[in-house]
C-alpha cells in the first residue's frame, strides 16, 4: 500500500494528536478519516457547480437556439 508522507507543525501535530484522542481513534485513522471526507466534500461542491453550469448553459443554449 502506498503511503503518504505529510508535514505537520508541532501545533497542527499537537491539535492532530488530541482531536484524534477525544475521538478514540489513532492518529492515522483520524487523518485518513479527515482526507477521505475533504475529497468527498470536494467532490460534492464540484458535482454541485458542474450541474448549475450545466443549467445555466442549457438555458442559454436554449434562448441561442
Amino acid at each position: 500500500m502506498a503511503g503518504l508522507n505529510v508535514r505537520f507543525t508541532d501545533e497542527e501535530l499537537d491539535a492532530l494528536r488530541e482531536r484524534a484522542t477525544a475521538e478514540g481513534l489513532s492518529m492515522q485513522s483520524f487523518a485518513h478519516d479527515a482526507v477521505i471526507r475533504a475529497i468527498n466534500e470536494h467532490s460534492r461542491l464540484f458535482n454541485e457547480a458542474a450541474d448549475h453550469v450545466l443549467k445555466v448553459s442549457e438555458e442559454l443554449n436554449r434562448r441561442l437556439a
